[in-house]
């Protein structure tokens, strides 16, 4: 995803990236996340296509009957994100001295020979590789080779991993693309994640339909490029198109997120989704980047600051409920005052609640890195604004559902989210994954708080 975010990959983080955890993008410098604990050990950094891989490589590597294995799925989105990986591969080789470590994910993929320069690393495995079980069946037998990283961009195909869920997560991610053939200037990731490719919808609904079975209440399809869905398969399905289908055939799913959007990819079908279909949350998270059109430009983006109000609008008028997320990325080279002013103001000419906002950080290899920079002072402190910016959003947003009903689902214990993806605090003990309808009767802080509707 982007250097500093991009979609869904990822983000989400980004570009239309999903990159994040929950909303769009963890950031390059958001702490890790650390399953397992002593024995067979998955440390997952970046986006929410990495969480949703972490749970691939760990089904695939209990089949194989690993133990004493730490996994590190890395983020190559900045430099940062790369850096903070290492700082946590010297961490874990002091902490587990016994333990194999092996290094993959998107890092990986673009560094190997970085990687593999370490001494605490036993094996680099390339993002292509990581998700096939004959990778981790060869670990257990001994017969891998150390560093196993092959051309990303000859993937042609993305299979669809059945997972059985998320450890520890109300909601389920599935994957329905990977890779991105668009070029953002500052993007390294399309380098990590190869071309788009797409996974069937009936291997789609086939994973909804399990994680249904399982328990799941709401699901979030995710990608690196969500919205180029369909364009590498038989009959060219759009996104829409897919998710229409995928909500007929499995009716019992009560609730569908998208993750990173890209404006000028929105199809017809999802159009009147959106705007008909109750069961797709009312939450998009829109991959923005900037306010200004000469930015955008220099950023190869294919949007401009009138297509992102228009966008807005127009879902706003289709669903008056809706909430929107956005990615912006502070300090781009060449960013003068006046154009950063033009991002400050388009979070109010847009809406935009949930923002995920990044001091632009110089990723190696990317054209933007060649461009004039913006001081790092600077970066910081037009972050600093859009962020104080983003946070008044998000008072206005709280403050304005204070009264209203909502159906919430169950986080973990107290803790559960709206359908605009509110934090909501609650009273007494419910299940986690359970959906239950509540009035919301206050703001505590950057939550909501409520009581249970009988």
């Amino acid at each position: 995803m982007s250097g500093a975010l991009h979609k869904d990959c990822g983000h989400d983080h980004g570009h239309g990236h999903d990159h994040d955890h929950e909303h769009g993008h963890a950031g390059a410098d958001a702490a890790p996340a650390v399953s397992g604990g002593d024995g067979l050990t998955v440390v997952t950094f970046g986006c929410r296509l990495n969480s949703y891989e972490s749970e691939v490589m760990r089904a695939h590597a209990r089949t194989a009957g690993l133990d004493d294995v730490v996994i590190v799925n890395t983020c190559a989105v900045t430099a940062e994100a790369e850096r903070q990986a290492r700082q946590a591969i010297r961490r874990l080789r002091r902490d587990r001295p016994g333990a194999k470590i092996v290094v993959t994910g998107c890092a990986a993929q673009v560094n190997p020979g970085g990687f593999a320069a370490m001494g605490e690393v036993d094996h680099v495995l390339g993002n292509d590789a990581k998700l096939t079980e004959s990778a981790w069946t060869e670990f257990g037998v001994g017969a891998s080779e150390r560093v196993r990283v092959n051309d990303i961009m000859s993937v042609r195909e993305t299979a669809s991993h059945l997972i059985q869920g998320m450890e520890g997560r109300a909601r389920a991610f599935v994957q329905v693309q990977n890779g991105c053939d668009h070029r953002c200037t500052f993007c390294i990731i399309p380098f990590g994640r190869g071309n788009s490719r797409s996974v069937p919808m009936g291997e789609v609904v086939a994973q909804v339909r399990a994680l249904v079975e399982a328990g799941y209440r709401e699901v979030v399809l995710t990608g690196v490029d969500v919205t180029s869905y369909g364009a590498d398969l038989p009959g060219n399905p759009a996104l829409g198109q897919m998710v229409r289908r995928l909500l007929a055939a499995v009716p019992e799913l009560p609730r569908l997120r998208l993750s990173s959007l890209d404006a000028v990819e929105m199809d017809d079908d999802l159009w009147r989704l959106v705007a008909e279909e109750e069961r797709v949350m009312p939450h998009l998270h829109l991959s923005l980047q900037a306010g200004d059109d000469m930015v955008l430009k220099r950023m190869k983006r294919r949007h401009t600051r009138d297509d992102a109000i228009r966008f807005c609008e127009k879902a706003r008028g289709l669903r008056p409920d809706i909430v929107f997320g956005a990615d912006i990325i502070a300090g781009f080279p060449t960013e003068t005052d006046a154009m950063f002013e033009n991002s400050l103001r388009i979070v109010e000419e847009c809406g935009l609640t949930w923002l995920h906002v990044f001091p632009y950080s110089a990723r190696p290899g990317t054209p933007a890195a060649k461009m004039p920079q913006v001081p790092v002072p600077v970066r910081k402190e037009r972050a600093a604004r859009l962020r104080a910016a983003g946070q008044a959003a998000v008072d206005r947003y709280l403050a304005a559902q204070v009264g209203r009903t909502a159906g919430v689902l169950v986080e973990r214990a107290g803790l559960g989210r709206t359908p605009g993806f509110a934090e909501v605090r609650l009273d007494g003990t419910h299940a986690p994954g359970s959906l239950i309808r509540c009035r919301l009767t206050g703001v505590d802080g950057t939550m909501l708080t409520a009581v249970v509707e009988d």
